[in-house]
């Protein structure tokens, strides 16, 4: 019991010094439309929700939540929240962000009709730069990355039920063999 809580609060030390230094909205698309082939998915979608910093932690059960803002052809229409919950063998921290792009109106109507969910199966294009890593809706390994502007695409992705998801490991340790999925929530924006 005592080497969960240590574990665990070393992982919440690491994901909020991480979340601390969290980049804002537009450093982060800025940061997806310079790493390799996420940066060609923001002329050809209806929109995009992005989530600068999404913090996760487990031991044998972990979890994982971010905030975001979603966007309909580049303008600011909303927020949304991640939940994930894992079961599996798991242990660390990591922080990592994660853009969501929407192929058409269906997709994002889809999303923000004010509850969605991936299911374990779906998995995302991780973005690195320089060392290795890993992450996904199923979950996330790997190191930190070298530098913002040396990212690159780890493998090739596309669009799946209309949606196609990018994430870039910002640092941490997080070990898994679990499986999980994400639940978003979505509120409009207020007019203003």
């Amino acid at each position: 019991m005592r080497t969960m809580r240590t574990v665990l609060t070393i992982a919440a030390v690491t994901l909020w010094a991480a979340a601390a230094a969290a980049d804002s909205y537009s450093d982060t698309i800025n940061l997806f439309k310079q790493a390799g082939e996420s940066a060609a998915y923001f002329s050809k979608s209806y929109g995009y929700a992005v989530f600068p910093t999404i913090g996760k932690a487990g031991l044998g059960i972990g979890g994982a939540h971010g905030s975001g803002r979603v966007y309909a052809h580049g303008k600011y229409v909303g927020d949304t929240s991640m939940t994930q919950v894992s079961v599996g063998f798991q242990a660390g921290g990591q922080a990592y962000s994660q853009i969501i792009f929407f192929e058409d109106k269906r997709a994002f109507d889809e999303f923000t009709n004010g509850n969605f969910e991936f299911g374990a199966g779906v998995s995302a294009v991780a973005i690195t730069a320089a060392a290795s890593g890993a992450a996904g809706t199923t979950g996330a390994s790997g190191g930190a990355s070298a530098g913002k502007k040396d990212a690159t695409t780890a493998s090739v992705g596309g669009y799946y039920k209309g949606m196609a998801v990018f994430t870039i490991v910002k640092g941490g340790a997080m070990y898994e063999a679990s499986v999980s999925g994400q639940k978003f929530s979505y509120k409009a924006r207020e007019p203003g």
